[in-house]
């Protein structure tokens, strides 16, 4: 592999972390803080390709859909939290992995009614259109540079809040002890809502972003939610951080691994997390109990 052909692969498994990211972090911060098993978060993401798509073939404008769907899936999570999620915090583990399952069955089939079994894709916007040149005869896509960019910024505006601001102080808090946080005053019911709409949000912003670079197709969320529990148990249970790290090692992982051991790619990612759980059983950055 030259030079030219390594820096490729290797801003493609960047931009795969970052898109990773998204969809973990909002995973760690749904079953790290509010200790809830949600099966749907791959249908988030699903989901929210297909908001993006239907509102891209109304408006004409990918940013414009993209700026009238992110605040939808958000709504969206919070209602999911209040109308059914809320009701199962004081009970066991397998009442939320079964209400969660339904809800895939659910949006699966909410899905096929409005759009269908088809495969789906939508242009790479123009003014992104274009490519940057490496080497003498290969291009990088200026809309893959784009979204590393934009989940960049997520990132530190994530984690600014996480670590900043009076919400992300108040989460901290619920996360590490309920009982007293709710003690103090604060609405908790209130804060696991918001979190639940942020990592809907979160999931469903990586589906739409991602989806002028891939297909839109039934549930294409399945194999994301996989990779991203993969994600969050080699950076740890609850940690922004760890599924930053975790994030960007899979996508380097996944990505080298289908160039350069193309019959055991399905299992680098794998064999990446057995490693890190040998080393560290609670993950690179998971809390000691």
């Amino acid at each position: 592999m030259d030079a030219v052909s390594f820096l490729i692969q290797f801003l493609n498994g960047i931009q795969y972390g970052f898109l990773l990211f998204l969809v973990a972090s909002g995973l760690t911060l749904i079953f790290g803080i509010m200790g809830v098993i949600n099966l749907a978060h791959g249908s988030f993401y699903m989901l929210g390709a297909y908001l993006v798509y239907w509102f891209t073939g109304i408006t004409d404008n990918f940013f414009l859909a993209l700026a009238v769907s992110l605040p939808v899936m958000v709504a969206f999570g919070f209602v999911v939290e209040r109308f059914a999620i809320s009701f199962l915090y004081n009970r066991d583990h397998l009442y939320q992995v079964l209400l969660t399952f339904g809800l895939i069955l659910i949006l699966n089939d909410v899905q096929k009614i409005f759009w269908g079994s088809e495969f789906h894709g939508i242009p790479v916007p123009e003014a992104l259109s274009g490519g940057i040149p490496l080497g003498d005869t290969q291009v990088y896509p200026v809309y893959r540079l784009f979204m590393s960019l934009v989940c960049l910024g997520v990132a530190a505006v994530l984690f600014l809040v996480i670590r900043r601001t009076r919400l992300g102080m108040m989460i901290r808090a619920g996360a590490d002890n309920r009982e007293m946080t709710q003690a103090l005053g604060i609405d908790i019911g209130r804060i696991f809502a918001i979190v639940f709409g942020l990592g809907a949000g979160l999931a469903g912003f990586a589906g739409m972003i991602g989806a002028p670079v891939s297909s839109i197709y039934p549930g294409m969320g399945d194999h994301i939610l996989i990779i991203s529990f993969v994600v969050v148990v080699i950076g740890g249970i609850g940690s922004i951080k760890g599924a930053f790290i975790g994030a960007m090692l899979i996508g380097l992982a996944d990505t080298f691994g289908k160039v350069l051991l193309p019959d055991v790619a399905s299992m680098v990612v794998y064999a990446l997390m057995v490693l890190v759980l040998i080393w560290r059983p609670r993950g690179l950055f998971g809390r000691t109990l």
